[in-house]
């Protein structure tokens, strides 16, 4: 908006940089024409007074001392005519030509009536004269005059910039604080401070469809929690019943799918509090501990399977800006992924790093460079086959890296296998 308003702010400057001044050469001009006018008029009036018409009709002009040099024909700056009403010369200070008209001369006629006698003085200046300043001063306006204009609107299109970037500050305030909205922060409005008036109602509008979005999110967070506190009931009491059957087989069966399910509706809490948390920014987590009691909780899991899961780098606390709860189930997905997909007799690494990273490799297949975006997607699955899993696991890891800031990557190693990578800001950083 305020490249279009200056674009037209420009144009409208070179405009009347062009005009203006013309106009004011004009206006000058037509100025010094009525001075000048009136100061020759002034003259001719003066002249009348010097006239008499004597008791036997002969006209007589006495000019004084005082002004006879200022006529003069050495001078040659003023001129006089005086004429009868029948256009007859009577007087002239310029006996040579007998005409104070010229293409040089400019001035003024008075008609005057003295004692019943009519008479016609005019007064001429030449502006050719030496004497004569005023002629310059038009002439040589632009030149020293004119140029000052387009400096002068330069500097007022500065401050009109300066004027429209105060006038809309409150937009990009409120331009800042919609950036912050998203489905972790619904909560956000739009700034009603200082808006202008026109733009008050697309604020408004824009508040009220984000109140509407927040109520639609709300009601489908709800719902995902509701329906997956309901189902722990049921899978409960199907669990208690699977353990009365006498056939281990399809008891074992039975079991790891209800294990299968509850490890999903497990997950569907996870998503549903991760939608609805709001870090506190002075929250820190020391990230090793986190780690070493991961690898505590999941090492049975992994030793059930035949394989092995370590604990690496950093033994003193590493504190960085997060919830420890939710960086606890961000680790452990990403623990239980690289157990699930380590070969037998391997092991999976647990790095954390001084610099507020997490790194999980394992001894899989790896991770192709067309799935590296697609396995954090919910409900994504490389082999639908497999009931081993629902595709929420990553998906909750990425969700934890969103909410605290951080970042998250998939590499492959050299010798085989995936390496997941988490980084968090420190706490000192952000202190």
């Amino acid at each position: 908006m305020i490249s279009r308003i200056v674009f037209l702010h420009i144009i409208a400057v070179a405009v009347v940089a062009i005009f203006l001044p013309l106009v004011l050469f004009w206006l000058l001009n037509s100025e010094i024409d009525q001075l000048h006018r009136a100061a020759m008029r002034a003259q001719a009036e003066t002249l009348a007074e010097r006239i008499s018409v004597q008791p036997d009709g002969k006209i007589t002009f006495n000019l004084p001392d005082s002004l006879r040099g200022l006529y003069s024909e050495a001078y040659g700056r003023y001129q006089y005519d005086i004429r009868d009403v029948d256009g007859r010369l009577l007087f002239s200070s310029h006996k040579k030509t007998g005409d104070a008209r010229s293409d040089t001369v400019s001035g003024a006629e008075v008609t005057q009536t003295i004692d019943g006698t009519t008479v016609r003085i005019r007064v001429g200046e030449d502006l050719s004269h030496r004497d004569v300043i005023t002629d310059d001063i038009v002439s040589n306006f632009f030149r020293r005059v004119g140029w000052i204009t387009i400096p002068i609107l330069l500097i007022l299109l500065a401050i009109d910039i300066f004027i429209f970037r105060r006038a809309i500050a409150p937009l990009w305030k409120a331009s800042e604080e919609a950036s912050n909205i998203g489905p972790a922060r619904t909560d956000v409005r739009l700034p009603t401070e200082q808006i202008p008036r026109e733009i008050m109602p697309l604020v408004t509008a824009v508040n009220q469809a984000l109140d509407r979005l927040e109520d639609g999110f709300r009601l489908q967070r709800q719902f995902t929690a509701d329906a997956a506190h309901q189902l722990r009931t049921p899978l409960a009491i199907l669990r208690t019943r699977v353990e009365t059957l006498g056939n281990n087989a399809v008891r074992q069966a039975l079991h790891d799918d209800i294990e299968g399910m509850s490890r999903i509706v497990a997950q569907l809490l996870e998503i549903a509090e991760l939608d609805t948390l709001v870090l506190d920014p002075g929250e820190t987590a020391d990230l090793r501990a986190v780690c070493a009691e991961v690898v505590g909780a999941i090492a049975p899991l992994a030793i059930a399977q035949h394989k092995d899961i370590a604990l690496k780098g950093a033994e003193a606390p590493v504190l960085i800006h997060g919830n420890s709860e939710m960086l606890q189930r961000a680790v452990f997905n990403l623990a239980e992924n690289a157990i699930k997909f380590t070969a037998k007799e391997t092991s999976v690494d647990v790095e954390v790093g001084d610099d507020g990273s997490v790194r999980v490799r394992d001894c899989g297949p790896g991770v192709t460079e067309a799935e590296r975006e697609l396995i954090f997607q919910r409900f994504w699955r490389r082999d639908r086959q497999r009931s081993d899993g629902a595709g929420l696991g990553l998906s909750i890891v990425r969700g934890v890296a969103d909410d605290h800031a951080a970042t998250v990557a998939v590499d492959n190693l050299p010798g085989g296998g995936a390496e997941f990578t988490l980084r968090f800001r420190l706490a000192e950083q952000g202190a």
